[in-house]
């Protein structure tokens, strides 16, 4: 798996309608389109989020076969998904391949999920995609604000969600860089069968950590540096305000999500 495979976490360049949004706008559209996935009970329901989705994408000028990588770290997980709800749900026989039955039934709960997993990842991708780490920070911070009445650190849970998103490409770098060095030096990754793979991966487990505390020791000393002391009496350069375009974007939000509740009640 390259790096190049992993689209979360990653910001894409570019002037688009949507890379100019209030970043706040983005997550919350972000969050209302992830809820109408659990909404959808239908296949013309993921056929509406499918298309709405598609628009947004050709809109950010966010290149389709970019998105397309994000899904092969996911890969496995969808097939093996898929498997299961083709298997184990009981119902209608359409086939059976030895002590295996495929039913009509589970042939259409793997397809559901298969699009809801598909879907899920090219929304939560687009958000990071199109949104610079810092304005995704403070994106967060805002949204959570009122939370520090309760005394929630709005600032700092903001700040370890975006380094989170962060460091999931750079970690997979650096999973990618050790498997190398030890394929280089004799290791097998790729023989055997599934038991004996995972087992070949334990060796990887010691040196990623010893990276991961690593890059966590030189970050956290840059922050020091820098004299960060958490979001108590911060300020910042560039502030944020909604303009026309986040007024629009929450009209279109709010009517998508009102077609999605409309298709769930009458399908």
């Amino acid at each position: 798996m390259a790096i190049k495979d992993i689209t979360l976490g990653q910001y894409f360049p570019g002037e688009s309608a949507i890379h100019r949004l209030d970043p706040r706008t983005k997550i919350l559209g972000t969050l209302v389109f992830l809820v109408s996935l659990f909404l959808v009970k239908s296949f013309i329901g993921f056929a509406v989020a499918a298309c709405f989705l598609a628009c947004l994408i050709m809109i950010s000028k966010v290149p389709f076969k970019f998105m397309m990588r994000g899904l092969k770290p996911i890969l496995f997980l969808i097939i093996f998904t898929m498997l299961i709800n083709l298997f184990m749900t009981t119902g209608t026989t359409i086939a059976k391949l030895g002590p295996l039955t495929v039913t009509y039934e589970g042939l259409y709960r793997a397809t559901f999920m298969a699009l809801r997993l598909i879907l899920l990842i090219f929304g939560s991708s687009l958000l990071t995609l199109v949104t610079k780490p810092i304005t995704l920070t403070d994106g967060m911070e805002r949204l959570l604000s009122p939370m520090n009445v309760v005394g929630l650190p709005s600032h700092e849970l903001a700040m370890m969600m975006t380094i989170a998103l962060r460091f999931i490409p750079t970690l997979l770098e650096e999973t990618d860089k050790i498997m190398k060095a030890q394929t280089a030096r004799g290791a097998d990754f790729e023989s055997g069968n599934i038991v004996k793979r995972a087992k070949g991966l334990i060796p990887l487990l010691v040196p990623l950590f010893v990276s991961a505390f690593r890059i966590a020791a030189d970050l956290a000393m840059a922050m020091e540096s820098r004299c960060y002391r958490g979001g108590e009496g911060r300020t910042r350069m560039n502030g944020m305000a909604f303009c026309k375009a986040d007024l629009v974007a929450s009209i279109i939000l709010i009517a998508y999500l009102s077609l999605t509740i409309y298709l769930k009640i009458t399908l």
